[in-house]
């Protein structure tokens, strides 16, 4: 009897001793975009894309913790439109000469009981980094016939006030202060 109960007792310990594990993921840039949009006087919206963007993903589904670093190449910036880009990447703008990336790194991830709702964490543009939540419009975990691995991913979005980046271009011109930022990622556990 007292043997059952101390092997039980070590079963026991032996079951809450075992921690959550977390998985790293490398972002898989043929199935992640990263695009923004901006009012034009209110006539229409401007769009436009990173092409280039790399990062990372630490994910423990079981404790409900990650970490989420999301580089974009600011010198890959694509509207469509040659002149616009230039403009955009233009010292008057983004200075992507002088700062060429921004970057992400969301360390708070958010429920709603066993959601992902969002992602918290600070954003960098042009040198300043301030808070930003991502909402997770859609989130979920797959096995992948192609990659023959787990993939992550979801669609999340935000909006931001430019101005509090120093990227303050077109305010006095009647340009909103705001920009919505989408990003579709999807990353594969290594």
């Amino acid at each position: 009897m007292r043997f059952a109960f101390l092997t039980l007792a070590a079963a026991a310990l032996t079951a809450t001793a075992v921690q959550a594990e977390t998985a790293n993921y490398a972002i898989d840039p043929t199935h992640t975009f990263a695009t923004f949009e901006i009012s034009h006087f209110g006539a229409s919206v401007n769009r436009g894309r990173f092409d280039k963007k790399e990062g990372s993903v630490q994910f423990d589904k079981a404790g409900k913790t990650g970490k989420v670093e999301l580089t974009l190449h600011m010198n890959s910036i694509n509207t469509g439109t040659p002149p616009f880009n230039e403009h955009l990447q233009s010292a008057e703008i983004f200075d992507a000469g002088q700062y060429p990336t921004a970057k992400f790194v969301g360390d708070k991830f958010i429920y709603e009981g066993d959601k992902l709702s969002a992602v918290s964490g600070q954003m960098t543009i042009k040198g300043k980094t301030q808070p930003v939540t991502f909402k997770a419009k859609q989130f979920t975990c797959y096995e992948s016939p192609v990659v023959k691995r787990e993939v992550c991913g979801g669609d999340f979005e935000t909006t931001i006030d430019r101005t509090a980046f120093g990227v303050d271009y077109g305010v006095q011109y009647g340009f909103p202060k705001n920009v919505r930022i989408v990003a579709q990622i999807e990353a594969v556990k290594q």
